[in-house]
């Protein structure tokens, strides 16, 4: 049982939601993204989404492409993101840490070496946008022999037949993607989003967490009574943004007073 299973067990048993925010590792450095955990989880969050920065990224907006292209400026790279959650991850026991990944990184790194390493570091769970169920199975088995878990992305395009089978093979949590198209803050998302994940929990015992468009308690509190968990990032990721133009301290505690709004309104 991974660190994720033990969480979600843990909320279930209390009648609670997960809020895990999603952040890029290296925007504005690594030092400010250490900082930055350890804020959002002593604000409320359940679990740390952390993107590693790659140069083609895969389902992101602007917002968060742009801090990927921040952070690659600063020469951020894979070691140096392990190696700042191997000095973070003893401060936030009990929140699991997931990296969102290219497979083209873990590919290139030797994929039994990245979860060694990123088990080594204390990643409980990857998320890996780019690689197809059917082609998951030597990093399924990787990361089912490392305990970590290897979490999947559901669609509203994904065909029911295909999302029962991605349900299947799914560990730790399942990422529904609430809306077709990139990452980013939206005023309104799809009301149909209820009837899909109700019935994809009709599917599956994985805990499914839903991403991409939330940015208002709104929203949180039109998703959370069908959701195990809210992942939001855009909203957060451009208010780091905001370092370049304010002091690091002011940035931080602008993201810590959002992010308890959003908890206040998963707890509703």
């Amino acid at each position: 049982m991974s660190a994720i299973d033990t969480l979600f067990q843990n909320l279930r048993n209390t009648n609670q939601k997960a809020f895990m925010p999603f952040i890029t590792a290296g925007d504005p450095d690594l030092e400010f993204t250490a900082d930055l955990i350890r804020r959002l989880v002593s604000a409320g969050a359940h679990m740390c989404e952390v993107g590693v920065p790659y140069s083609d990224p895969i389902a992101d907006g602007p917002v968060i492409q742009a801090s990927y292209t921040r952070a690659l400026d600063r020469k951020t790279h894979v070691d140096g993101v392990l190696d700042m959650l191997a000095r973070v991850s003893p401060d936030v026991p009990d929140a699991p840490l997931v990296t969102m990944v290219s497979y083209a990184i873990i590919y290139r790194y030797g994929p039994q070496a990245y979860v060694e390493r990123a088990k080594a570091a204390g990643v409980s769970g990857l998320i890996v946008p780019d690689l197809p169920v059917e082609e998951s199975g030597l990093l399924s088995g990787l990361c089912r022999d490392a305990d970590v878990s290897l979490i999947p992305l559901i669609a509203p395009t994904t065909p029911q037949d295909r999302a029962k089978k991605i349900a299947a093979a799914a560990t730790g949590f399942i990422y529904y993607v609430s809306i077709a198209g990139t990452t980013g803050a939206r005023t309104e998302l799809p009301p149909e989003i209820v009837d899909n994940v109700a019935w994809l929990k009709k599917q599956t015992d994985a805990p499914v967490c839903i991403g991409f468009g939330i940015s208002r308690p709104g929203h949180v509190r039109m998703l959370s009574p069908v959701a195990d968990g809210l992942i939001v990032g855009s909203a957060i990721v451009r208010r780091v943004a905001e370092a370049e133009s304010k002091s690091r301290e002011e940035v931080l505690a602008d993201v810590e007073t959002y992010v308890k709004e959003l908890v206040a309104a998963l707890g509703e």
